[in-house]
């Protein structure tokens, strides 16, 4: 333990502690602006800096660490002249047209600009020329708000696996873009959207859709329907003040009615529909003993990663299309027939925590009526932009209820939206399935959690089946390669892109690099949808009632041709940047 002073305070701290660690313990917060634990400590924007007794110069508290008997001095007009000069530095080479950007109002550089009393034209001068890259389906970034953090270039390389951005250029004309000067579209970017999640400005952002959701909503030719993912009522309330790990279903719903939609369905009907279909899709696998481990195949960040990397691994992946692509075409086939309606005159919105999801709605193979089975993604931020701008008073709002039929669903649908929610509601079907026998204890307690790999083996009937379950990009690639060189020990394996699962998807309400250093953001999320599925009466996709009609009155079955022509997909090798 080692034993220092910070302020004239007494604090012990182990051994290897940074300086801003060992503030924090006593409740001092400093402020940065480029740290993020264990994946961004570079100390490079100076913003951290404190005064250390002896020192020739101020040090930057994130990598600096504590000795025995130091003196540390955090808020001295020297810091905080220093601290106020850099964020100024930065103000002069940044696009603050603030009042209509993304971020407006949750900006780190805002805040610490306000914090410090700062004056955006301190200094004035040349600034870095940049250009808006809008290439993709689903990401914008625009350098002209970049401060140079490189943050998203961490997390896309040391949490993702895919390092398509980085530094180019050197002095004033540095800044973060691709390799060669290429459009992200032309990179095997994941589509993941981790890097919005850590950007502390307004330099990446997802591409809005709402203008053409609101227009849709205008067109009286149209229909529009719209489903929500699991894990948005688990986030959606922080846009709106509540804090984290509070469920909004309810309000949510309510919320959509006032927009205007004209049906309110929820995609954890066909969170349920998934399982059946990959349940049965696993117990043909195992029976005949071909193409295992089966990877799941609902996370379009993951697939979209494992087309560019691993194509080789195609045919270990379900052939089940996500639940959001499941919504859109049974919205489009069986609700547009049983409705008798002209599935070119229906407009299918999912709200997705997710950026990937934009990509995935314009991939091939995803239009079971002959017209995509999703027209437009929009994330919950934009979701909660579209309730703002539309004058809802969202924490006014009553519980409102989704319509039927395709807004029932079971608990197992709900736990899609955390890491080992797939694995566990697939499991609850399977082992009921292969057994012939009711399964008393539902919880698969060992897939739970938000560690990146977890492992478990199951006794069931006369198998005994190896599971794991991967959260993030670098967790994925581990076990595709223990496939690829032969010592995979499972027989399924779920994935999902983000790190914590969907509760912690890209298009999710942005927490700043404090609150996620110091708040398990994805743990509390995550407990929304288990607290949802320990409190509900059913909890096996197979006892869905609306699910089983579905196959009665139209599919037939799970897996039969039918259900293969409308809910199943194909995949395709992609060149590798």
């Amino acid at each position: 333990m080692i034993n220092l002073k910070i302020n004239n305070i007494p604090v012990t701290v182990e051994e290897g502690t940074t300086i801003l660690e060992a503030a924090k313990s006593i409740g001092i917060k400093i402020p940065t602006l480029c740290y993020m634990k264990e994946i961004n400590e570079i100390g490079a924007c100076r913003v951290c800096v404190v005064e250390v007794k002896g020192a020739r110069s101020l040090v930057a508290a994130c990598v600096y660490p504590v000795n025995e008997g130091m003196e540390v001095f955090t808020d001295t007009p020297a810091v905080r002249q220093a601290r106020k000069t850099t964020i100024e530095l930065i103000l002069s080479n940044h696009n603050k047209n603030c009042l209509s950007c993304e971020r407006n109002m949750n900006c780190e550089l805002q805040a610490l600009s306000f914090e410090y009393g700062c004056d955006s034209a301190a200094f004035k001068g040349e600034v870095t020329p940049s250009e808006v890259d809008e290439s993709t389906d689903y990401l914008v970034r625009d350098n002209s708000k970049c401060v140079l953090c490189r943050r998203c270039v961490a997390v896309c390389k040391s949490i993702q696996h895919v390092a398509v951005i980085g530094t180019k250029n050197r002095g004033f004309a540095t800044e973060v873009g691709c390799a060669f000067n290429e459009d992200l579209a032309e990179t095997s970017c994941a589509a993941c959207g981790q890097c919005i999640n850590v950007c502390p400005t307004g330099a990446l952002h997802e591409k809005s859709e709402i203008d053409n959701v609101r227009a849709a909503i205008a067109d009286p030719s149209k229909t529009v329907i719209v489903g929500t993912a699991p894990a948005v009522r688990a986030a959606l309330g922080e846009e709106f003040g509540y804090p984290i790990g509070t469920n909004v279903e309810g309000q949510m719903v309510s919320a959509l009615r006032l927009l205007g939609f004209d049906k309110i369905f929820d995609v954890n009907f066909t969170a349920d529909l998934t399982i059946l279909e990959e349940s049965h899709e696993f117990i043909e696998r195992v029976q005949a003993g071909q193409h295992l481990p089966l990877i799941t195949s609902c996370s379009p960040g993951w697939i979209r990663f494992m087309e560019y990397y691993y194509p080789e691994l195609i045919p270990n992946i379900s052939s089940c299309k996500s639940p959001q692509q499941m919504f859109g075409a049974c919205v489009k086939t069986y609700y547009a027939e049983k409705m008798g309606i002209n599935p070119e005159d229906i407009y299918v919105v999912s709200i997705m925590p997710c950026v990937a999801k934009k990509f995935e709605k314009n991939r091939a193979d995803q239009s079971a009526a002959g017209v995509p089975d999703v027209d437009a993604v929009l994330t919950t931020r934009e979701l909660a932009k579209m309730i703002k701008g539309n004058g809802v008073i969202f924490n006014e709002l009553p519980n409102g209820e989704f319509d039927a039929p395709l807004g029932e669903y079971t608990g197992a649908g709900v736990i899609f939206g955390a890491t080992g929610g797939v694995m566990e509601a697939a499991l609850r079907t399977a082992v009921e399935t292969i057994t012939g026998e009711k399964l008393e204890n539902v919880e698969f307690t060992e897939v739970r959690g938000t560690q990146g790999i977890k492992e478990a083996t199951y006794k069931v009937g006369g198998l005994e089946v190896s599971v794991a379950v991967a959260s993030g990009l670098e967790n994925a690639r581990a076990l595709c390669e223990q496939i690829k060189n032969g010592t995979c020990k499972y027989q399924f394996i779920e994935i999902m892109g983000c790190p914590g699962g969907c509760v912690n998807g890209g298009g999710q309400p942005i927490q700043s690099a404090f609150v996620r250093r110091n708040t398990d953001v994805r743990a509390l999320r995550a407990s929304v949808l288990y607290q949802i599925d320990a409190n509900s009466k059913v909890r096996k996709s197979h006892e869905n009632a609306v699910v089983t009609t579905l196959y009665n009155e139209y599919f037939g079955k799970p897996g039969s041709h039918k259900a293969h022509e409308v809910l199943h997909t194909s995949y395709v090798k992609r060149n590798k940047y």
